[in-house]
């Protein structure tokens, strides 16, 4: 990857899964630019599912989710046969008093409040061009009309001469919208709506420090074209590296596979049914307020070019992350990435008695920040902050969501020994 480190690693299938298209080709994403850390040994591409393709619900695209490094599926299947022992669990226990675990009195979500509050919030995207035509998600931002969503929903169906994107808001009326920005690198844009209409309802949005795992959250969006559909779930893991690619021309009837945008997301992983055409919607917390847009799904895997829905494994962008790059979007049109100057892959390390698993520095770039700060080949990254980092992809996920010049504490394992750095990160040069 280019970021911080090189091209990533490219774990098995993963898609984005955005709007459902129209079977037609010819619809391609741009060229991969450098990721946000540095180079990574390079894997199978995961794909994008793309947008929704209208008029064909069975055919959705999906994202195998690279959860690890070395291409591990995101879902996992079970073992046929294993019957396991008969064995009682009463009889292998020792038996003991039952004492709760946690206090089990809080009130539940009032989902039906967050629902109605939340639902003039969410609008569905609908993209048309020569290619195809696709349907998404997207948040209204403010009431100037700017709209976040994915990026492989605002482009996924083309873009260029004849080409159209309209908004509907959840009182049913559509407007046509423009691109005010697009950044592949993070699967974000923004779009601004022509002429918006002065009852505009802006999401609150929340942060990202305020999530734990177990937390209750709902996902809006417009999944195969049913616009204002909610579901739930929780919270089932925070910073979750997980990588998706650009699949052939957004078509899941495309022979082939085409190298496209590597985004590698420090993901809020969630229960809550995500299905295609949820890409840029809401993932938002028992509050109503925005947690994530989500943007991707785990699968089992296919062999054909086929789409799939929802096996409880979603992913979403963390709003923290989501909003920085918006607003760059919005200002300027384009985003800055934050470089930390090294290449790494995945390794492991003794630390006293036990072995930990982290990124191992193969290349340091002269003049970087890693560089200025003392990084060296052969160090094992174990953490950034207070969060474990497990592999090379996971330390790319961690570094694109850090903002330009921002400073972040690496630990480090060199000759046995655990160390902290702390590292100012530069600005990523595409190309």
């Amino acid at each position: 990857m280019h970021d911080d480190t090189s091209p990533l690693p490219r774990p098995d299938e993963t898609q984005p899964f955005g709007a459902h298209q129209t079977p037609q080709s010819g619809a391609g994403y741009p060229p991969p630019p450098p990721a946000s850390v540095g180079t990574l040994p390079p894997q199978q591409p995961r794909r994008r599912g793309g947008l929704r393709r209208v008029g064909e619900l069975s055919a959705v695209a999906v994202l195998a989710a690279a959860l690890a490094s070395g291409g591990t599926f995101a879902a996992t299947t079970l073992a046929d046969g294993d019957q396991g022992t008969t064995t009682s669990a009463s009889s292998q226990l020792p038996q003991s008093s039952v004492v709760p675990v946690t206090d089990a009195q809080k009130s539940a979500p009032d989902w039906q409040s967050v629902a109605s509050a939340v639902g003039p919030s969410v609008v569905s995207i609908t993209v048309k061009s020569a290619q195809g035509e696709g349907q998404g998600s997207g948040v209204v931002m403010d009431d100037k009309g700017h709209v976040l969503t994915n990026n492989h929903v605002a482009t996924g169906a083309g873009e260029g001469a004849g080409s159209q994107i309209t908004v509907t808001l959840s009182d049913g009326n559509t407007y046509a919208a423009t691109i005010a920005g697009t950044d592949p690198s993070t699967d974000l844009a923004v779009l601004t709506i022509t002429d918006p209409p002065k009852e505009l309802t802006p999401i609150t949005f929340g942060a990202s420090d305020s999530l734990a795992v177990g937390d209750p959250v709902m996902a809006i969006g417009n999944p195969l074209g049913l616009s204002g559909t909610v579901t739930t779930g929780v919270v089932s893991a925070l910073d979750r590296p997980v990588s998706t690619s650009d699949s052939s021309s957004q078509d899941p009837f495309a022979q082939g596979q085409s190298q496209g945008e590597t985004v590698v997301t420090n993901a809020v992983q969630t229960s809550a049914a995500i299905n295609p055409g949820n890409s840029g919607g809401a993932l938002v917390d028992a509050s109503g307020r925005l947690v994530g847009i989500n943007s991707s799904i785990a699968s089992t895997g296919s062999s054909s070019g086929g789409q799939s829905g929802s096996i409880g494994i979603g992913f979403a962008i963390p709003v923290d992350q989501a909003r920085m790059i918006a607003n760059q979007l919005i200002t300027d049109g384009s985003a800055q990435h934050a470089f930390l100057g090294v290449t790494p892959s995945d390794g492991t390390a003794k630390s006293g008695s036990a072995t930990r698993s982290g990124a191992r520095i193969e290349q340091v770039s002269q003049g970087s920040g890693a560089a200025k700060a003392g990084l060296e080949v052969g160090d094992l990254v174990v953490a950034v902050g207070d969060t474990p980092v497990t592999s090379a992809e996971s330390l790319v996920a961690h570094v694109r969501e850090e903002a330009v010049g921002s400073t972040v504490k690496l630990t480090v394992i060199r000759d046995g020994k655990s160390t902290q750095v702390d590292v100012t990160l530069g600005e990523r040069t595409e190309g």
